[in-house]
């Protein structure tokens, strides 16, 4: 509905600029809404965070970026080259913690170490966690956290843009409610204006007392008074409003006096059919509200953390398996190699702290952690529940009223 409004509304200000133009002596809560959105910096602001969590996704996605390594490494002592060594490798990680390894390794010198074989070999293989980070890993959590921060900081930003309008519409109708007063009582004035006039004349001709007109005068000076008053609480709402109007340039804008309300928002028709349903929007805020997103997604960050700190408590089981050949040709290597028979290398490793200190503190406080995140959102769907019953309660009774003044001042409309 927000959206809908400001992008319809940027058609009428390229028309009609409120900065750019002395014609423009009118402004609306539309036109209000749609300049924060363009202008103001805590709008702009609100943008930023999105832009840090994107930031964030990408740094998490770089652990599943596949590494080049090098290495280049000689000895030489007393004219006796004990080693000289090249080795170079590709590591594409993959999912479920498994990584595909590709390299090659030149070998030569008197004294190496002899595992190692001479000459131009070259392997590609496997490497998979067998139980610990195998259903989870860091690179995979990180990745999981950093879309559900993505998605708070979009639920953030909308909620900073919601306060910000909240203020921004309170602070608009402060303003309007203002210089609606302050025509009030400038009719009033030229109406008591009008009588001090005719009482005026009929003292002097006879008519009425000299008390009579100094009672008049009085009058008028007393809704004078008032007028002033209300004219000076008219300019200092503009200077309330006056907050959140920014140019393009990005520079605060004074609204300047000529600036007023726009006619029309007090059809008392529109807000007698204007009817919502108390539950419709209580099942709109548990789907939508930015406030309730942010929580719901902080607690499946934690989730995602408390699943991550429970693979701590299980052993750390590693395979690696290569396959082994000679000079360059890799496809060959693997065409001539017999799995667990020839041309390969193997390696399986444990390892298991015997107390698990780490994994159980680890562990207990990821769930503590979820917990607590959990009453934040029980908290917040209860307050913005009651928050909701609230201003639907209000709306009900302004309704009603604005029913009875309306009725109570055509019952005082004295007929021709």
């Amino acid at each position: 509905m927000m959206g809908r409004i400001v992008f319809s509304m940027l058609f009428i200000l390229s028309q009609l600029s409120l900065f750019g133009q002395d014609s423009a002596r009118t402004i609306n809560a539309e036109q209000v809404i749609a300049l924060i959105h363009q202008f103001h910096p805590i709008a702009k602001q609100a943008g930023l965070g999105v832009q840090i969590a994107q930031a964030e996704l990408s740094i998490a996605r770089a652990g599943f970026e596949p590494l080049f390594y090098g290495e280049i490494a000689n000895k030489t002592f007393n004219q006796k080259e004990y080693y000289n060594s090249a080795q170079y490798e590709v590591k594409i990680p993959a999912w479920f913690g498994i990584e595909i390894v590709n390299g090659m390794q030149d070998l030569s010198g008197q004294n190496l170490d002899p595992s190692q074989t001479k000459g131009l070999t070259n392997y590609t293989g496997i490497e998979i966690p067998l139980l610990k980070n195998l259903i989870l890993d860091k690179r995979r959590a990180y990745l999981k956290q950093a879309k559900l921060y993505k998605t708070m900081a979009l639920a953030e930003q909308q909620s900073m843009l919601n306060n910000l309008m909240m203020d921004a519409m309170e602070s608009y109708w402060t303003w309007v409610k203002n210089y609606q007063i302050y025509l009030v009582l400038n009719q009033n004035v030229q109406i008591n204006q009008k009588r001090f006039e005719w009482v005026r004349k009929s003292f002097i001709l006879g008519e009425k007392s000299a008390i009579d007109t100094i009672e008049a005068l009085a009058q008028l000076q007393q809704f004078e008074l008032l007028k002033n008053n209300a004219w000076l609480g008219f300019q200092n709402a503009g200077l309330d409003l006056s907050q959140y109007l920014w140019t393009k340039e990005e520079k605060p804008y004074v609204l300047p006096e000529k600036v007023i309300p726009e006619n029309g928002w007090e059809n008392e028709l529109k807000i007698y059919q204007f009817n919502v349903d108390l539950n419709q929007l209580l099942n709109l805020a548990n789907k939508y509200h930015p406030d309730l997103q942010y929580y719901s997604n902080k607690v499946d960050v934690y989730a995602v953390e408390k699943r991550l700190k429970f693979q701590e408590l299980l052993p750390k089981v590693s395979f690696k398996y290569h396959i082994l050949g000679n000079g360059t040709n890799i496809l060959q290597s693997i065409n001539s190699s017999e799995l667990f028979v020839n041309n390969y290398q193997f390696g399986l490793k444990a390892e298991l702290p015997l107390m698990m200190l780490n994994g159980r503190g680890q562990y207990a406080k990821s769930s503590f952690k979820l917990k607590e995140v959990s009453y934040e959102l029980m908290n917040k769907q209860f307050a913005i529940e009651l928050k909701i019953k609230s201003y639907y309660n209000n709306f009900q009774n302004y309704k009603t009223q604005i029913a009875l003044q309306s009725q109570n001042y055509q019952n005082n409309i004295i007929p021709d």
